[in-house]
């Protein structure tokens, strides 16, 4: 039997969206380690208006968010999914998502960072067209960090 997967557009405030979010924190504490509480502050969940959820017969499996970085460019936030449900293509499907959702704003740019440690996100984002860039703003001296960028201005 084929599973249902659907995805919905929502804010931080969706309790099945916080409950992902939870899971993705306990797991980056234990890959990050000593580096959690840098990182941990740049993740706040307070105000994020674009949020994407992803559901596997009707259970949440996946999110990710959006950001504004500047005029042209938002910033691609706490992508995740569990564990049981990785290799499965439902990273892309959460990116591709947001990423249209950006484009139907007038964003014409995505960028995002993601720590070392991740080399399967680094590898997601990679297959997605993302090209690595120099490091940006708080994460600029940050050796485990990994910042990339993305035009999307024809994805819409």
């Amino acid at each position: 039997m084929e599973q249902q997967q659907t995805t919905i557009r929502t804010t931080s405030e969706d309790a099945d969206f916080r409950n992902l979010i939870q899971l993705l924190d306990e797991e980056l504490a234990l890959r990050d380690g000593e580096l959690h509480p840098f990182y941990a502050r740049f993740n706040r969940l307070e105000g994020i208006r674009h949020v994407v959820v992803f559901y596997s017969d009707g259970a949440p499996v996946g999110c990710g968010a959006l950001r504004q970085f500047d005029d042209d460019t938002v910033a691609i936030k706490r992508m995740f999914v569990r564990a049981e449900f990785r290799g499965k293509g439902i990273g892309a499907e959460i990116l591709k998502e947001l990423e249209s959702w950006a484009a139907e704003l007038g964003y014409s740019e995505s960028i995002l960072e993601t720590g070392k440690k991740q080399p399967e996100a680094i590898r997601l984002y990679q297959k997605s067209g993302y090209e690595t860039i120099p490091n940006f703003g708080q994460y600029a001296n940050t050796e485990n960090s990994t910042c990339m960028k993305k035009r999307i201005t024809d994805i819409a």
